[in-house]
């Protein structure tokens, strides 16, 4: 116990340590269910932070952007102080200067449910305004000295400095660890748990645009690339830059700036490759040569440069009867693949603050504690199947794209669902879809180990098509569906229908993968299918295979 003198003592409702994203939007939540709770937030940083914020987190999916424009209320700042997403985009370019020439993956035109790029500088500092403007305390350059948690019904106890003065402490009956991945309580815990992905990342920014659309300025056989999609252009996507092990991320920035990213697997492309800037130059020379000349004169506008050796991690309990819980980051961690950093902030948070608004209402935590430990693990399992060992694809212009199509379908038909409809704690339709859920979870799985066999004996055709998510009428209206306002009964139906597209789509690409390969054994994922999901529809729910495609050319 440090013995050091306390200059002041307060007392909390709930007190928020870690004041980023994580952190503050907690408190916003808690606030706007709770108006009259007392919630103090300890922010390691100095605000204003600077813009272009060296962090990860940069772009949004559709559940994050729900809940910061609709759950939290937070869309005017978006629309006017960040940037609207033109959706993922994904070139299968290693190696290749010709991006235009090239599988190309992606939207032709926005489709109906936006997402942004957050400018976590400019976002953060909003966040904190917003924090004291809703009469939440929130102290920055504040360094918390020590915890000691509590079991037995007295109020948690937090000393902290701020700014170097003396040593303060306040009590709470909650305690949330948002300091990412410093993790005070899961450390104090022992709660550090590996998962089976061991890939890792390195990240910097430039303060300056990277406008892919203009790459190819001057080049008459770009045109018909550059009319694919001319408003809003594609510098507005988060693109993908894929290959085999690896993924680059491009992600422009309300600031100006734009953020650069490389993922990789590390038994094919190790850290040690690309772990300083001009590392990572010399690697995108090699993979993704277009990329490096747009960069290489831009050296001088480098502001950062980060990276992690093993970024993603799970942990054992997130969630405490004694009213303490771990949010963003100081939690779990999956991978950027598909942007899931702001989704897992909005769910847990929504479970923390059902779990605070029970405790205020006198009523028991330790049932509903586990229950939203177990979904919101089901949520992190089946959400990590689309990433352990399936850097191997990222380079397979024709398995990944039908990889995208399986695991937006499953996103929005399922898990988006459920958080845009506000259905996560709802216990009464969760019990009764439970074979639903459990079947929907078990077809991802298998479809996930089906698609990895397929790239193993894939020919990898590099054909110079877009691939238009857009052109695809039902995949549209499943997006625009996330706008809907459903009733329990109605609800209820959306995913079993969900279930059944699942059903349809996993019977598609099992007979398209064993069609193309009859070696491909899909026993596993047929045994889960009825009959009628075995039979080729008139309409494919997926793109054109690569044989017509080449008709058609």
């Amino acid at each position: 116990m440090d013995k050091t003198p306390i200059a002041t003592a307060t007392s909390h409702d709930v007190i928020v340590m870690g004041g980023g994203l994580a952190g503050m939007t907690l408190a916003l939540q808690l606030r706007l269910r709770l108006p009259e709770l007392d919630v103090l937030v300890l922010e390691r940083r100095t605000h204003p932070v600077p813009e272009a914020c060296h962090k990860v987190g940069e772009s949004t999916v559709e559940i994050g952007a729900h809940y910061f424009e609709h759950v939290l209320g937070l869309g005017a700042h978006l629309r006017d102080a960040q940037l609207r997403k033109f959706g993922f985009r994904f070139f299968f370019s290693e190696g290749r200067r010709d991006l235009h020439r090239v599988t190309e993956l992606g939207a032709s035109r926005p489709l109906p449910v936006s997402s942004y790029q957050l400018d976590r500088g400019i976002f953060e500092n909003f966040l904190g305004q917003e924090c004291t403007r809703r009469g939440i305390r929130f102290v920055d350059d504040a360094l918390i000295r020590q915890v000691d948690l509590s079991e037995d019904g007295t109020p948690h106890r937090v000393s902290w400095q701020h700014a170097g003065q003396p040593l303060q402490q306040a009590t709470a009956r909650w305690a949330i660890d948002a300091c990412g991945r410093a993790g005070l309580i899961k450390r104090q815990r022992g709660l550090a748990l590996d998962n089976d992905h061991p890939a890792h990342a390195v990240w910097f920014r430039i303060s300056e645009r990277i406008h892919i659309d203009g790459w190819f300025d001057g080049d008459a056989s770009a045109d018909a690339w550059r009319q694919r999609c001319v408003t809003p252009t594609r510098w507005l996507s988060t693109n993908h830059l894929v290959g085999a092990g690896y993924w680059v991320w491009l992600i422009p920035l309300a600031s100006g700036s734009h953020s650069v990213g490389i993922v990789a697997d590390p038994r094919v492309h190790p850290i040690e490759g690309m772990n300083t800037f001009e590392r990572a130059m010399d690697w995108l020379q090699q993979y993704q040569p277009a990329l490096y000349d747009d960069l290489d004169g831009k050296r001088d506008k480098l502001q950062d440069f980060a990276f992690f050796r093993r970024f993603s991690y799970d942990c054992k309990q997130v969630f405490s009867e004694h009213r303490w819980a771990l949010a963003g980051e100081g939690g779990r961690f999956l991978d950027p693949f598909y942007s899931p950093g702001s989704d897992f902030i909005a769910i847990g948070n929504t479970y923390i603050t059902e779990l605070i608004v029970r405790d205020r209402a006198g009523l028991r935590l330790a049932a509903h504690t586990q229950i939203y430990e177990q979904i919101f693990k089901s949520f992190y399992d089946s959400t990590m199947a689309l990433y352990v060992d399936q850097y191997g694809l990222f380079g397979d212009p024709e398995v990944l794209p039908t990889k995208v199509i399986w695991d937006y379908t499953y996103y929005w038909g399922v898990l988006a669902q459920l958080c845009c409809q506000q259905r996560l704690a709802d216990l009464a339709s969760l019990g009764h879809l439970r074979a639903e859920l459990a079947l929907c979870q078990r077809l991802n799985t298998e479809v996930q180990i089906f698609l990895r066999a397929w790239g193993q004996v894939s020919q990898r055709r590099n054909l110079p098509v877009m691939l238009d998510q857009a052109s695809a009428p039902w995949f549209v209206e499943l997006n625009r569906s996330l706008h809907d306002t459903l009733d329990d009964d109605a609800f209820r139906d959306r995913i079993r229908a969900a279930t059944r597209t699942l059903q349809r789509l996993a019977g598609e690409l099992l007979l398209r993968g064993t069609g193309d390969h009859p070696s491909l054994d899909g026993s596993a994922l047929r045994a889960l299918l009825p009959q009628a999901a075995l039979q080729l529809q008139p309409e494919s729910l997926l793109f054109p295979s690569v044989d017509a495609l080449l008709a058609q050319a």
